[in-house]
């Protein structure tokens, strides 16, 4: 019963907290967003990303999988690109800038989806969603976050898409913010693949990864992540005005909660919990960066 409970506090806390925050945020920077039936597009893309986690936790949680939820969380990427798109157009025709934002969005999102949907079909399960699954109520939480997720990291597009009146022309900040953005897919792409050769080997099971990209960065995966998001907000600096400028949470959220919340301290606790102890990775720790691809000088 006291666990029950917990379960219930804790997923309101962060159903209500998500629930908040999203709605503060569509206030501010979607003032002028076209409006839909009376709404604004902003708002709109906010229910399809949260209304899509939700409609999907209801099987997810009677069958007690993640196997989908990656691909979930890529297809509400697909559809918030093409509904704030089909918004915007309700004003104007989309920009060459638009089109090319959510085009690169389009590339991340069908590549990471099915590259994480792989590895988790290949393995079996998602070690994040062990203690999760097995409760309905608590199993909510992970997909109310990913639809928070999806919304922040999107809000750069979804308002440049979703803005009423005219574009204007491509200009330095929008070649700036594409080789952003292809350098840091670039560096994901990479950095997964030499993990995914890595992990492959027989030899290398329980062994953790300290070649190519891996041997200057502990996390480089991730900071091709928030590089590439940072590119996308770039994008925004020549069209973006006033309260519409708070869209570069975007990125910060996303190296926020890679470095301080979901990523970098589940994968850091993990490794110590394997690896603690050994003195080789120990010296890998010390002379590694922890995201920053850039080589540290060697210990004796």
């Amino acid at each position: 019963m006291e666990t029950l409970k917990r379960d219930i506090r804790l997923t309101l806390i962060v159903v209500i907290s998500t629930i908040l925050i999203i709605g503060v945020i569509v206030s501010l920077v979607g003032k002028n967003s076209v409006e839909i039936n009376g709404y604004s597009a902003v708002l709109c893309c906010a229910i399809i990303c949260i209304g899509t986690q939700w409609f999907a936790w209801i099987p997810a949680s009677i069958k007690q999988t993640e196997r989908f939820y990656d691909l979930i969380g890529g297809l509400t990427y697909l559809t918030v690109i093409i509904f704030s798109l089909w918004a915007g157009s309700q004003s104007e025709s989309p920009s060459t800038r638009e089109l090319i934002i959510s085009s690169l969005v389009v590339i991340w999102s069908l590549r990471l989806s099915f590259f994480l949907y792989r590895r988790i079909h290949r393995t079996g399960k998602d070690g994040r969603f062990d203690e999760l699954k097995n409760s309905p109520i608590r199993f909510l939480v992970p997909w109310t976050l990913q639809g928070l997720w999806v919304f922040l990291t999107m809000i750069v597009v979804i308002v440049i898409n979703s803005q009423n009146g005219s574009s204007p022309p491509l200009g330095i900040w929008d070649g700036l913010g594409l080789v952003v953005w292809i350098s840091g897919f670039v560096i994901e792409v990479l950095a997964d693949n030499q993990k995914n050769v890595f992990n492959a080997k027989p030899e290398n099971q329980g062994k953790w990864i300290d070649s190519g990209l891996w041997s200057f960065s502990r996390h480089p995966n991730y900071f091709g992540e928030i590089l590439l998001w940072s590119g996308i907000a770039i994008f925004g600096i020549s069209c973006l005005t006033g309260l519409e400028l708070l869209t570069w949470i975007s990125p910060v959220f996303i190296y926020l909660l890679l470095t301080k919340i979901s990523g970098v301290p589940i994968l850091d606790k993990r490794a110590l919990e394997k690896w603690g102890d050994d003195p080789e990775y120990q010296k890998y720790r010390e002379k590694t960066s922890l995201l920053l691809p850039i080589k540290r000088n060697k210990l004796s």
